[in-house]
């Protein structure tokens, strides 16, 4: 946003402060929580403390992902959680990803009613081994208009099969088009906010992770959604890989550490957009002379920014989850306990 008016910026000045001091000052019940997205369970000691001080040991675990195997013709469990004698102290949530193919494919009652079955009982199976007592389970999928009748009867279907408390995910698109995407039929939602913009090869446009004027887009009617919604939040951030004028890759591990290398990087005109000098590897990943990174970063200051501007705009909720994703990724260990339980007070 371009300010052009020394009175505009006193203006926005005072409303910051002003968001800033009713978030401060409300009486939320709000609760933060982490998502973990790895196959291996296994947490650090960095992972265990920021869990334990941030979360309360409050985790939403990825169990596995169900897709659409065309050899066999069938939905399958894919990429499955390994873990054994999960730690008591910890409250664990299992999270399951659907993909949308699976609903393209999937869409008689019957075919339904075995699928939300199958998905119980794996989930259970899971949860035994691990040793997991659970009194939520969440549901991942990115669901389109198409998709809808049969993803929403799955999760009716499933909703009877679990007993268990049941949320689903909500991306913006689903929030701003509620009339074409509909409300799925569950206790609560978890809106995704992040993951908002273009991801481009032109260095000259925002974070697509999140920035507030993408971020503004999406927020008009989301006080209106007919549904609770929890909040998950990106502690993520990634880098990409443009050559000749196309994003080739997005790699995780290039960080502003490896971009900062001067013998192999030198900034270009563009907020955090970096040129190779010249033509190596690193990591496993080959970097050509001339190839342009743009980094895509959620630090500190970005995610008070994401914060602040959400919690203005949501409706009023007694008890909120706030989720950050996720636990394992590079860029969490750069966060500090304080910084995120800050962020958590504000909703």
């Amino acid at each position: 946003m371009v300010i052009n008016k020394p009175s505009g910026l006193i203006c926005s000045a005072f409303l910051l402060i002003n968001i800033f001091s009713a978030c401060r000052n409300s009486k939320s019940d709000a609760q933060a929580a982490f998502y973990y997205w790895k196959t291996d369970f296994n947490l650090t000691g960095k992972q265990q403390s920021l869990l334990k001080e941030v979360a309360a040991n409050r985790l939403y675990v990825r169990f596995f992902d169900v897709v659409w195997d065309t050899r066999l013709n069938q939905s399958v469990p894919r990429a499955v959680l390994k873990a054994s004698d999960i730690s008591k102290d910890l409250k664990i949530i299992p999270v399951v990803y659907l993909t949308n193919q699976v609903f393209e494919s999937t869409k008689k009652g019957p075919e339904l009613d075995s699928l939300a079955s199958r998905v119980n009982r794996e989930i259970l199976h899971l949860a035994e081994k691990a040793g997991v007592n659970y009194e939520e389970v969440q549901i991942d999928c990115d669901w389109t208009v198409s998709t809808r009748p049969a993803y929403f009867s799955f999760l009716s279907l499933f909703r009877k099969y679990t007993g268990k408390k049941l949320s689903a995910t909500i991306r913006l698109h689903q929030v701003k088009y509620p009339e074409r995407t509909g409300i799925p039929p569950v206790d609560k939602g978890i809106l995704m906010f992040y993951n908002m913009g273009k991801i481009s090869a032109d260095p000259k446009l925002a974070n697509s992770i999140y920035n507030i004027k993408d971020a503004s887009r999406y927020l008009q009617r989301i006080r209106y959604y007919h549904l609770p919604l929890d909040v998950a939040l990106p502690l993520f951030s990634w880098t990409l890989q443009i050559r000749e004028g196309k994003v080739i890759q997005l790699y995780a591990k290039i960080t502003r550490k490896e971009l900062s290398d001067a013998d192999r990087f030198t900034k270009t005109k563009y907020q955090d957009v970096y040129r190779a000098r010249k033509s190596f590897f690193t990591g496993g990943v080959y970097i050509k002379e001339n190839d342009l990174l743009k980094l895509e970063e959620i630090n500190k200051n970005t995610l008070k920014e994401a914060a602040l501007q959400l919690t203005s705009e949501l409706a009023v909720l007694k008890k909120r989850n706030i989720i950050y994703y996720e636990l394992s990724s590079e860029n969490a260990a750069d966060f500090d306990a304080k910084d995120l339980q800050e962020i958590s007070s504000y909703f």
